[in-house]
Formats: structure tokens, C-alpha cells, sequence
């Protein structure tokens, strides 16, 4: 059954909800789902410290760590956002509607990926957080397919905002959006759009950013899944240091 554009972040946005609710309900799982989200973001910051300091991917470097792998609350953003996503629907133009159901496809499947994440924590009673606990409640998750399609998710959503930048009346059509998004209680979306615009117009081309991103993150997934959390031979040491140097230790 093909859903609306407004079903499908409806459903993505509730799922999100729903996911919220059932970390409140257990304890520990709300510190321990935080805890996941923050040391993805410092793995982030580790695996593309070169991308954050090259002058031409910087912006868009900050902007996938910042609004992409953020640990933020949007609690109140999603409970705005799923008041008025009709209005969306209505007053964004169709290809922004587009961009917006993808993230909200991203932020659901993340949510879910996060909080299997963090139940194995709190299962597990680890109370330091590092690479190895990570690994090890990454492959108790599994779900590689998920995984792939995070990664997916992320890279569709660059690669959009790197084609609305070539339509030279979208700028001014969001700028003038600004005041009704601000009346729906918008402004969080509406600064993620300008910005993502903004930060993709200004690299002139985001096809190599992407695929940088895109290979890395494909290449530690596996790395990841691959590794052994209890090498017994030096090969398999090896490989595990390997993976361990893009976590915080």
C-alpha cells in the first residue's frame, strides 16, 4: 500500500514517540540510549576530523554531525512537527516534502538502532561505555540491513539537499516560508532546511563528500559486524584495533 507523503512522516514520527515512551518505561534505558547517541557523535567527529577541518566540507562536515548524528532532544520538535505535518505537506514545496519524509525515515530507524543499542547496555549492567561495549552491544543488536539502510537514509538525504541547491527559486521560496513555519511552530525544520541549503550550495558539489561519507560508513559497518570482540589470534587483534581506533576510548 503506497502511503502519502504525510502518512509516512505521520507514521515515522509516532514510531518515534512510541520508542520514547518505551525507554522512559525501563529503567536506565534513557541514559543508556543518550550515552549510545553521544559516543556515536564523538565516533563521528573522530572518523571525519579530516572532512571538519577541510575548508570545502567543514560546513557540511558540522552539519552531518550536528543535525545527523546529534544526540539532541526532539521531543518537542516531533510533538510540533506531527500537530501540523498536513500543513507541511501544503505549504513546502513537493520536493522539500520529500527531503523532510527521508529524515524523518532516518530519525525513526535511529531512534529504534539507539534504543536496541542501549537495552544491551543496561542488560549487560556496563557502566563505561567504550569501543569494545560498544562492539559488543552493536553485534548483540545485529539488524545489518538496518544498518545499510541508515546509511542509505543519510546519504539520500545529502544528495538531496545537494540537488535543491540547483533550483535557484527554492532559496527564496524557503526564505519566504519563514514566517508561516514560524507560526506553525516550525522553526526547528526550517533552520535544519536553510542551513542544509545553505551549507550544500556553499561546497559547490557534494558528490565527493557524499561518497567519502558513504564508503567510510559502510566500511566500519562491516568492520564492525566482522570483528571479533574476543580475537585469540594476532590477525584478529589486529583487526579489532583496527576498529577500535574511531571510538573515544
Amino acid at each position: 500500500m503506497q502511503h502519502t507523503p504525510a502518512e509516512s512522516i505521520l507514521a515515522h514520527l509516532h514510531e518515534v514517540e512510541r520508542l520514547r515512551h518505551h525507554r522512559i518505561a525501563q529503567a536506565g534505558l534513557v541514559q543508556a540510549s543518550e550515552q549510545i547517541k553521544h559516543f556515536q557523535q564523538e565516533r563521528f567527529r573522530r572518523s571525519y576530523a579530516d572532512l571538519l577541518e577541510h575548508p570545502r566540507y567543514t560546513g557540511a562536515a558540522h552539519f552531518f554531525l550536528n543535525h545527523l548524528y546529534g544526540p539532541g532532544d526532539f521531543s518537542r520538535r516531533d510533538a510540533q512537527f506531527a500537530r501540523v505535518v498536513p500543513v507541511v505537506v501544503r505549504l513546502f514545496p513537493s520536493d522539500v516534502v520529500g527531503t523532510v519524509a527521508k529524515l524523518a525515515h532516518l530519525h525513526a530507524l535511529s531512534e529504534g538502532l539507539d534504543t536496541r543499542m542501549g537495552e544491551q547496555l543496561v542488560h549487560t549492567t556496563t557502566e563505561v561505555l567504550n569501543a569494545q561495549s560498544y562492539l559488543q552491544a552493536w553485534q548483540a543488536v545485529g539488524h545489518a540491513e538496518l544498518r545499510s539502510q541508515q546509511i542509505e537514509l543519510t546519504i539520500a538525504i545529502g544528495a538531496e539537499l545537494d540537488r535543491l541547491t540547483r533550483k535557484p527559486l527554492l532559496r527564496q521560496a524557503l526564505r519566504m516560508m519563514r514566517g508561516p513555519a514560524a507560526a506553525a511552530g516550525l522553526e526547528e525544520l526550517q533552520t535544519f532546511l536553510e542551513t542544509g541549503f545553505d551549507t550544500f550550495r556553499a561546497m559547490k558539489g557534494a558528490k565527493e563528500f557524499l561518497a567519502t561519507v558513504e564508503a567510510r560508513e559502510q566500511e566500519l559497518a562491516t568492520a564492525l559486524f566482522s570483528a571479533n570482540v574476543r580475537p585469540d589470534n594476532a590477525a584478529e587483534r589486529k583487526h579489532l584495533k583496527e576498529v577500535q581506533q574511531h571510538f573515544p576510548s
